[in-house]
């Protein structure tokens, strides 16, 4: 039986094609929008049995092309700009793309495990996967709120598998295509390689500088959750994917330059040291975010714990650590 992992060449979804093949499995079509060309070098040391573009797939599918043969898509395909202003795109691309797949999936008892956000909950400080605390500030998040809205009101009529991943900030290996949407851990590790130094926003919203606070979570843990529910169709729900710590990005910066200075056998700096020698520096925040974005965000996991997972979490000097050692010193 085929796996079918859309966005495939992204971040997430290359990821998943990879712990896929580290269990055996190769006989998956990845999908994905080749626009930006060079997206192929997250699938190199993958094994896939097809690619196709996102548009012939989704006419494909549609077409009953792969009726019978389909374990399970894994959806995590989507325009996750959170800058985008395009909102006829972003829908398009987002839910109506996202709804086509749910139809026919319901209609051929097909899983699907789709990507939801932590975008849907807004500048709210409660994160529970429950219409009340949700209030999204932008189209990105407008658009994974919707669908959810409609797995919600068809929940009764279900005929297969359906889980939602709202994610959280998450960050690690293979998202360098992602331009100004990479991880903060990202762009820290390279400022520092380039410069010998790091760069945050200047305190805004009530935090002070670097103190807004995010659920950042690896994407080593994102794969986990999605292969557990993969290994468990009888489980479906919208549920938070995050660590249920938040952290501040002072605390992504100092992991990424202690976990660079140790690579180069130096002793580690405190947040006090990294900003008196000149390290961290914090620069103003900008207008075109204010009022869009969200300076708090903490996982409520409680639902995905009831669910039967019960791994631990990367913290994010563990997270980090393992990032900067293990693929970005490498690369």
């Amino acid at each position: 039986m085929t796996i079918i992992v859309t966005g495939a060449a992204g971040f997430i979804g290359s990821n998943i094609v990879k712990a896929l093949n580290e269990r055996g499995q190769t006989d998956i079509i990845a999908v994905d929008n080749m626009k930006k060309a060079d997206k192929f070098r997250n699938l190199v040391d993958c094994e896939i049995a097809d690619y196709l573009d996102k548009e012939d797939f989704i006419e494909l599918f549609l077409d009953g092309a792969f009726d019978g043969d389909v374990e399970a898509i894994l959806h995590q395909g989507a325009c996750s700009d959170t800058m985008e202003t395009d909102g006829r795109y972003m829908m398009d691309n987002n839910y109506r793309y996202t709804l086509d797949l749910f139809e026919y999936c319901q209609t051929e008892e097909i899983p699907l495990l789709y990507a939801s956000s932590a975008a849907v909950y807004g500048g709210g400080s409660i994160f529970r996967e429950s219409r009340e605390f949700e209030g999204p500030l932008n189209v990105y998040g407008y658009s994974k709120f919707l669908f959810d809205q409609v797995v919600r009101r068809r929940w009764n009529e279900r005929t297969s598998q359906i889980v939602g991943f709202r994610y959280f900030n998450v960050y690690g290996p293979r998202e360098q295509h992602k331009g100004r949407m990479a991880s903060v851990a990202f762009h820290n590790f390279n400022q520092y390689q380039a410069e010998g130094k790091v760069r945050l926003f200047e305190g805004y919203d009530g935090y002070g500088n670097g103190e807004q606070r995010r659920d950042f979570v690896s994407v080593e843990d994102v794969v986990k959750v999605n292969l557990h529910f993969l290994d468990n169709p009888g489980k479906s729900g919208i549920f938070n994917l995050g660590t249920g710590r938040a952290q501040n990005f002072n605390d992504i910066a100092v992991s990424i330059v202690n976990a660079c200075r140790a690579a180069e056998g130096l002793t580690p700096l405190s947040l006090a040291q990294l900003v008196e020698q000149g390290i961290l520096e914090y620069i103003a925040f900008p207008e075109a975010l204010k009022g869009k974005y969200q300076s708090f965000t903490q996982a409520d996991i409680g639902a995905l714990r009831a669910a039967g997972y019960t791994e631990e979490f990367l913290t994010v000097e563990q997270g980090v650590q393992r990032y900067v050692q293990n693929w970005l010193l490498q690369k």
